[in-house]
């Protein structure tokens, strides 16, 4: 198929106002007019003649460069009728758009992956087709859509899928790193303005055209936002690769960047326990030393009772000592709860989207599990039970039978975001230190370790599905427990100096024994003679 470049000009006759083409004067010289390109296409399946067309070029180098690029891409279908028409009706569509050349290798390669070649999917639209397709609960859903459309698609939408690249990936994630400085100044100049317009009275003019201006100014800045930290990165990057190892199939690519690029590692908060300084410092200064807290087994009995005449007593109680996760105690089933065997069995769990709320299947396989309970527990929730029916009893038709366990006092659902609230308003009554509502599933796992159970039973109790989850997450070490294993270690190793040193605190002991009988026998004898 033929091709060439030519060099020609837009001049007219200034009489007759026809181009001059060939006959212009000027196109002699290299910078007068402009090159062009014409490429011989194979035709069109009504036989129609065609032709890739391209005009605007600078020098004849650069003309040539791009018929070049051209010849090099119908080659690709030079062994195959098809693939010659395919690619055809790509340079048709690229001459029309006037677009760029699309890159051979790409292209070679799209051919032999069957891909259309004419598609360039963006990651904003491949991201909006995978979201549409996933077949998720609906807060797993809820989570990418954020990821989705808070991080991704306003950094990387509009790059093509075929043309993300690691290094694109990790200039995006260093941005969202270097976005904490201004979101930390923003939430720091709102902070200070809230605490000014509390100073100011309302009363009086002067004040009142103050709290105005300070509230149009709070009103002009931008929200209060959470950092994303280094764990948030890391799940914003498993969702990108998730939804691009979705398009490996799809032939969309074939390497996935989220998967090569490299993050700080995000490290979860080990739990402490509020020893007595730590409760001292907090009570100065009202910072928690960790976001994740364990009350010592007084400070949970000390909790506990202050709450025995709370109507969800026995939920806080089955929390505590047996670590059901929050929308677990929500959901409870009376029917998958057998006092009489002493256990209960989790099967379902109230979910919270938004501020909506869903039954949900367990987090996890491992959550479905069977729970036993103690004699105590149990008491509890036997008198919890009669609590419930007299409740019933007193709202009658509008009682709604939901079957659950704890419920609102009509019977209805109880929302799991308002049972934060009640246990953080129980907290703050009880004057204990400070936990969250999930802590107390923290606590329970340290309780049970504290008491001598297996790290395997607490596992099943916890519904994880390993023993590392339990240990590395959820289990802090009470100081006395603490300091028993390290007095254990420690006798099981024989040290002479240990021995030595035993030795001379016996022998000096003894002599101090000796010394105190002399004394004593010397004063006795002194005694005797002053009364003779």
């Amino acid at each position: 198929m033929k091709g060439s470049t030519y060099h020609r000009c837009y001049c007219r006759d200034a009489e007759t106002g026809k181009p001059l083409g060939k006959a212009c004067p000027k196109l002699g010289s290299r910078k007068h007019g402009a090159y062009s390109i014409r490429q011989e296409l194979p035709n069109a399946e009504d036989g129609t003649r065609r032709s890739f067309n391209r005009s605007g070029y600078g020098t004849l180098k650069e003309a040539q460069a791009d018929l070049d690029h051209v010849r090099g891409l119908l080659a690709l279908g030079k062994d195959d009728a098809e693939d010659l028409a395919l690619v055809a009706e790509l340079l048709v569509k690229v001459a029309d758009e006037k677009a760029q050349l699309p890159d051979i290798e790409e292209t070679r390669n799209r051919l032999k992956s069957g891909q259309d070649l004419s598609t360039r999917v963006t990651v904003g639209e491949w991201l909006d087709t995978w979201l549409a397709s996933k077949k998720i609960r609906k807060s797993g859903l809820t989570r990418y859509e954020c990821d989705v459309r808070i991080h991704l698609k306003p950094r990387i939408g509009h790059i093509r899928v075929d043309r993300l690249r690691v290094s694109t990936l990790a200039e995006m994630f260093t941005a969202i790193a270097d976005a904490n400085e201004e979101i930390l100044e923003n939430n720091a100049l709102r902070h200070a303005l809230k605490a000014e317009l509390a100073t100011v009275p309302h009363k009086g003019a002067e004040n009142r055209a103050r709290r105005k201006a300070l509230h149009a100014e709070l009103a002009g800045m931008p929200p209060f936002r959470r950092t994303t930290g280094a764990a948030t990165r890391q799940r914003i990057r498993a969702t990108l690769r998730t939804a691009l190892n979705a398009a490996i199939p799809e032939g969309l690519i074939t390497l996935n960047p989220a998967a090569h690029v490299k993050l700080d590692p995000a490290t979860k908060p080990k739990g402490l326990v509020w020893k007595p300084e730590r409760v001292a410092q907090w009570r100065e200064t009202s910072v928690k030393p960790s976001p994740v807290m364990v009350w010592t087994p007084q400070q949970t009995g000390a909790f506990l009772d202050s709450v025995a005449d709370d109507r969800l007593y026995a939920m806080w109680h089955v929390i505590a000592f047996r670590g059901l996760r929050r929308g677990e105690a929500c959901g409870q089933l009376w029917s998958e709860t057998n006092l009489d065997d002493s256990s209960l069995t989790v099967t379902t769990q109230l979910v919270q989207d938004g501020w909506e709320v869903g039954e949900s299947a367990p987090k996890t396989d491992g959550s479905f599990r069977t729970v036993a309970l103690d004699d105590d527990t149990v008491a509890v929730l036997r008198r919890h039970r009669e609590q419930q029916r007299k409740e019933r009893a007193d709202w009658g038709l509008a009682w709604k039978d939901t079957g659950r366990v704890f419920t609102n006092e009509d019977g209805s659902w109880l929302h799991p975001g308002k049972v934060t609230e009640m246990f953080a308003r129980l907290i703050a009554a009880s004057g204990q230190p400070p936990i969250r509502l999930h802590d107390l599933r923290h606590g329970a796992a340290t309780l049970a370790l504290a008491g001598g159970v297996d790290m395997k039973v607490v596992s099943e109790m916890l519904g994880h599905s390993s023993i590392k989850i339990t240990s590395d997450t959820y289990t802090s070490v009470l100081p006395e427990i603490a300091k028993g294993a390290a007095e254990a270690a420690a006798r099981l190793v024989p040290l002479q100096r240990k021995t030595e040193a035993e030795a001379r605190t016996k022998a000096a002991a003894e002599a101090e024994k000796a010394e105190r009988k002399a004394a004593k026998k010397k004063a006795t004898t002194k005694a005797k003679k002053t009364k003779v």
